[in-house]
């Protein structure tokens, strides 16, 4: 594996016992109609019958304790998968807020460095029959892109086949093969970092030139203080909904905007009404973080030599929470958006990274104590929209009926909000600190009103 990217890095440099740094995912599929009583216990065999396993699932830190450990990854000889996948069960008949509380409890903990950073945990026990799948990978392996391609390449479209490879299986066929690296092209990638690096001070100049002339731009450290920006503790609480992608589509087709403004408009208004339910709605408006993906079509993010990694940068958008009016809300976030993607337009990858960088820059002070409470947050919260697959998918037949992100918070930022497309829906996964987001679960509830509130405005 070699050494790892600053940015893959930092996501090592960062954990602690509070700080799990970790992403995850639940995923719900219903069986087969062949399925019978022990299904999920079948399904455990299956995978671990799959023992065969790609590089980066064998990949830990070189030197689990120490500095060395932080910047640069081995990979071991084989993975004890008896170890990494688990089986659980739920007391039957297992409801949905049962399952939360134990993938809230699981995601909590941290992953043995002195093995490779992921678990996979097959739940059982859940009303209706259906079966529940976790995972967890560390964020110095995998960005949310690249994960819900790992989920993607190991189902299938067809509900009849029954050979799904697992997620850490060995790649089949490479549809964009990695060129072997030569001293020529280790000079070429070597002169377009230089290149890159050279640009950075037009490109700053470009940007502040924009930014100069937008007076409501959002620039770092202006999101006012809330009740999301504080320390946090180590437990944490997850909450997840689906909507139809289709009642967002109205939304954004009547208002001449984008899907994910209305998302985020969507996430604005329940953001508002949570902090007025608990009396803490500041003046100035909230300040959203928004990972851009800079991966291309063309990026083969499973890349044997490239093991993974991550790749976006990081917009910050006006939430216009100070709004009461559903359709001035949307428009603030419309507006902000795109003027964050115009500062980001003829950034090359590693410019655009080092701009998202600049975005979030605080998160490198959040652990010196007293920072939190003292500094002006860039941000107030964290919101992803991953893209996923437009079509029903299988896993040996069984469904995939829900695919609900699990991301990570820190010191400063205790709560998060990631959502994945999946066949005309909407996943949403919300992760909050236990201790300072009371009643996360809260926010589904507004989160609903808030599309209604938006339909209703533009009917």
């Amino acid at each position: 594996m070699g050494f790892l990217t600053p940015m893959d890095s930092a996501f090592l440099m960062m954990e602690g016992r509070e700080h799990p740094m970790h992403v995850g995912g639940l995923q719900l599929y219903e069986p087969p109609e062949d399925a019978g009583p022990d299904y999920a216990r079948q399904v455990y065999d299956y995978l671990l019958a799959h023992t065969e396993t790609r590089p980066l699932y064998r990949s830990r830190p070189a030197f689990p304790v120490g500095s060395l450990g932080q910047i640069r990854m081995v990979v071991d000889p084989e993975v004890d998968l008896d170890y990494h996948v688990r089986l659980s069960a739920l007391p039957r008949p297992g409801r949905i807020r049962e399952l939360l509380a134990l993938v809230s409890r699981t995601h909590s903990g941290l992953l043995d460095r002195y093995r490779p950073l992921w678990e996979m945990h097959v739940i059982e026990g859940l009303e209706g029959g259906r079966l529940g799948i976790y995972t967890k990978i560390h964020h110095s392996m995998m960005d949310g892109v690249s994960a819900m391609k790992e989920l993607e390449r190991s189902l299938s479209p067809d509900p009849t086949v029954r050979d799904c490879p697992a997620p850490w299986s060995p790649r089949t066929r490479r549809r964009h093969p990695r060129p072997p690296t030569t001293p020529l092209s280790m000079l070429r990638d070597g002169v377009g970092v230089a290149g890159d690096v050279a640009g950075m001070v037009p490109a700053a100049m470009r940007v502040a030139t924009l930014a100069f002339g937008n007076v409501d731009l959002v620039a770092p450290m202006r999101a006012p203080h809330t009740m999301f920006n504080v320390g946090v503790g180590g437990a944490r609480r997850f909450a997840a909904q689906s909507w139809p992608m289709e009642r967002l589509a109205q939304v954004a087709r009547a208002s001449s905007t984008r899907l994910n403004d209305v998302v985020l408009a969507m996430c604005s208004g329940a953001l508002r009404e949570y902090l007025i339910e608990q009396n803490a709605l500041p003046h100035a408006p909230l300040i959203a973080a928004v990972p851009i993906s800079l991966r291309s079509k063309d990026d083969d993010i499973d890349n044997e030599e490239a093991g993974g990694g991550n790749s976006v940068s990081i917009l910050l958008c006006n939430l216009g929470t100070d709004r009461a009016d559903p359709l001035h809300r949307l428009d603030v976030v419309a507006r902000s958006m795109r003027q964050g993607k115009e500062m980001m337009r003829g950034l090359s990858r590693v410019q655009a990274m080092a701009m998202g960088a600049l975005n979030v820059s605080t998160l490198a002070f959040t652990q010196i104590p007293g920072f939190t409470r003292i500094t002006p947050p860039n941000f107030n919260i964290l919101i992803s929209n991953v893209p996923g697959a437009s079509e029903d998918l299988y896993f040996n037949g069984a469904r995939l009926d829900g695919a609900y992100p699990m991301s990570i918070v820190f010191d400063g930022f205790a709560l998060n909000i990631t959502l994945t497309s999946r066949a005309g829906h909407l996943d949403f996964g919300l992760i909050g600190c236990r201790r300072s987001v009371p009643r996360l679960q809260r926010m589904l509830t507004h989160l609903d009103d808030a599309l209604a509130g938006l339909e209703k405005a533009v009917s």
